[in-house]
Parts: C-alpha cells; structure tokens; sequence
C-alpha cells in the first residue's frame, strides 16, 4: 500500500518522497511544492500597481480573476532579467488569493528523496534563507525549496 501524506506546506511525501515543481531564476534551480501550483502561464500582460513595493510587478487577468503578479528576481534581490529574455508565471495561492510568480522558466516535476534533504547552509544569504526551506543536493545541482508563504509575506519582503 502506498502512504501518502500532505504536509501543511503543500509538499506531497511518499515513500519517503516529495514531489516538486522545478523553476528556474538567474540559473538557479528551485523547487515549489507540487501541491502549492494551481497553474503554469507564458509571459502575459500586466498591469502596474502605483505604489506597490518595488516586487509586485503589478496585476494581470487569468480567466476573469485578478492575480497579483510577483518579481521573484525584485523578491530575491536578483539582477533584473534582459529586455528580450521572456518569462513565465507559477500562480500559487497565500491566504485564499491567487498570486504569480514571474520566474524565467519551468522545468520537470521531481520526486525527491528525502534522504538528499538538508536544512539551509548558515553561509546561505539573508533574503534566501528567510524564504527557503532546506536544500536538495541533486547530482550536479542544489536545488533550493521555496517556502511560499514567507516568500509572500510582506513584513518579511526586502525591497530591492
């Protein structure tokens, strides 16, 4: 029989397993809880927010609803992404509402054992450590796990 269990921060585990949706900033991997992605978009339009803090890109309308749009690069104090590179979206939800996640691009979903897990390095970046949950060593990779809820939450947020 396989046991599976959902965690309250969305990651799946079975068998000693979790499950991620991988995304890449700046040549960086990332990992979102599976559970945590309701949708995957290409670049779309969004609409500025005058006063938002420096990392809310704006807004932008997925099927009639809108959805606060996210600079992950801003977020993480990353350097700002070339004229003619495109994005993609990863929209998650934080306290009942939609959000996007503007990153440079998706990319498989993994199943990771959590043997490969580790707490965050104490050499890891301020901004990085209050946002991420722990680390996965890959085979020619880390890959770090983005804790979404403090990723969203505004107290927390460094202004770029």
């Amino acid at each position: 029989m396989n046991d599976l269990v959902v965690r309250d921060d969305l990651s799946v585990v079975a068998n000693g397993k979790q499950d991620f949706v991988t995304i890449y900033l700046a040549g960086q991997l990332l990992g979102i809880p599976v559970l945590a992605v309701h949708d995957v978009l290409n670049a779309q339009k969004i609409t500025p927010i005058p006063l938002a803090p420096d990392w809310v890109a704006g807004v932008l309308n997925l099927r009639g609803k809108i959805v606060t749009a996210i600079s992950l690069r801003r977020r993480l104090n990353l350097p700002a992404r070339k004229p003619d590179e495109k994005s993609m979206s990863v929209v998650i939800e934080h306290n009942d509402e939609p959000y996007s996640l503007q990153i440079d691009k998706v990319g498989e979903v993994l199943s990771l054992d959590d043997s490969l897990f580790e707490k965050n390095p104490n050499t890891l970046d301020a901004c990085w450590r209050e946002v991420s949950r722990g680390i996965y060593r890959l085979e020619d990779t880390l890959m770090a796990v983005l804790d979404v809820d403090k990723l969203l939450e505004t107290t927390n947020a460094v202004a770029a």
